[in-house]
């Protein structure tokens, strides 16, 4: 049974489940011709791209964080729906930009936008779902996202054929209809239930909820490890073809595709999470021993030790998530669940903003060294998880 066919019975996974098939679509026609719109078509030089998606990414770590407060406030769907209009009117925006300012400014709103939605996302599956089954909506909602950036991703080879400015342009159009079309399903779901009670903790004095947020930011560095470093090691290290690095992505997805679900199932609680969390750094670390033993070996050897770290990689990327899941969801104060979520979303946006260049000036600059300081920070990552889930559960029983 497809991950679709499990949703019927549940109208708002269902309205969700849409939702997220049409914005990744869109998401994986941007990956395939995003950079070359901007550099081509907007006539922007890569430092330039470079600079503004930088800029814009800063500006998502805001936009993540404060959206909780407003959607504890306005309620998590209005929120949702409101920075879907936002992101699609900014891809919009994109075909007429002409300029850096313009670029930077379009750029600002579509990044922050999208990492709106995700905090009211993750807000609105905190109220509409109980215990484990919001973790294993999530990471439904997490093989559909997968699945269709890959079809996208797919489609944009049409554009990247024809390789013309219309193509480009036309592409981008289509991407902001597909995130507009996902306010369809959006307009149907029930706003979820707000509690509203005097005494309610917040997620800044809550030091042990931050850290487990800061904690995951470091392990979300893997997805950088994944789409940035991964492509520079097999091409510049190893002696493994370059189409090697496709193959890998493949495998990635697959995996996730196959797991994710399966995944979430392991984690039951708080100390179950943390424990995940843990097996999980562990598989990364051993996915970056054999990533860089793989450039000390002849092509069968260095590919068959990438394949083999592509799943323990893939293996790490589905328990830190399934296990990051039921952490921000348990440990969150229910009655603002919003700002607890939108705290829970800054640390990853921390991450995949550091990752780039984490990466690069770890483990492609400084080989068999870098990767073993990658490993270590995911191992320690993970323990310190792991201790902090435990202490949470210990002073519940106390």
């Amino acid at each position: 049974m497809t991950v679709l066919a499990k949703t019927r019975s549940n109208p708002i996974e269902r309205a969700l489940t849409w939702a997220t098939a049409t914005s990744s679509l869109a998401k994986g026609l941007l990956f395939g011709v995003s950079a070359l719109f901007f550099t081509r078509v907007i006539g922007l030089s890569a430092a330039t791209v470079g600079l503004g998606l930088t800029v814009a990414g800063a500006g998502g770590l805001a936009a993540a964080f404060g959206s909780g407060y407003v959607a504890d406030r306005l309620g998590a769907r209005r929120v949702l729906l409101a920075t879907t209009v936002a992101q699609g009117a900014a891809l919009a925006a994109y075909t007429l930009a002409r300029s850096a300012l313009v670029f930077v400014l379009v750029a600002c709103v579509a990044v922050g936008s999208e990492a709106a939605q995700r905090t009211a996302r993750t807000t609105l599956l905190a109220r509409q779902f109980t215990g484990g089954d919001r973790v294993e909506v999530r990471a439904r909602l997490r093989v559909v996202t997968n699945v269709f950036i890959g079809v996208g991703s797919l489609a944009a080879a049409g554009a990247l054929t024809v390789d013309t400015a219309t193509a480009y342009g036309a592409t981008m159009a289509v991407a902001a209809v597909l995130v507009l079309s996902a306010t369809v399903p959006l307009r149907r779901l029930p706003e979820p239930p707000r509690v509203h009670e005097d005494r309610q903790r917040t997620p800044l004095r809550d030091y042990r909820y931050i850290g487990i947020a800061a904690l995951n930011g470091l392990l979300t560095i893997q997805f950088g490890l994944l789409t940035v470093g991964l492509p520079l090691w097999v091409t510049g290290h190893t002696r493994a073809p370059a189409a090697t690095v496709a193959a890998l992505l493949v495998i990635n997805t697959a995996f996730v595709a196959l797991f994710q679900v399966r995944a979430a199932r392991l984690v039951t609680d708080i100390r179950t999470a943390g424990r995940v969390v843990f097996a999980a750094a562990g598989a990364l670390t051993v996915a970056c021993v054999l990533y860089a033993i793989a450039a000390h070996g002849p092509v069968a050897v260095a590919t068959a030790l990438l394949v083999l770290g592509v799943f323990a990689h893939s293996t790490g990327e589905v328990l830190a998530e399934a296990g990051g899941w039921e952490l921000a969801f348990e440990l969150a104060d229910p009655r603002n669940a919003g700002a607890y979520q939108g705290v829970s979303q800054t640390g990853p946006a921390v991450g995949a903003m550091l990752a780039p260049a984490v990466v690069t000036g770890t483990a492609i600059e400084h080989g068999g060294p870098g990767w073993a300081v990658l490993a270590v920070t995911f191992l320690l990552a993970g323990a310190g998880t792991a201790v902090l889930a435990a202490t949470a559960v210990r002073r519940a029983e106390v």
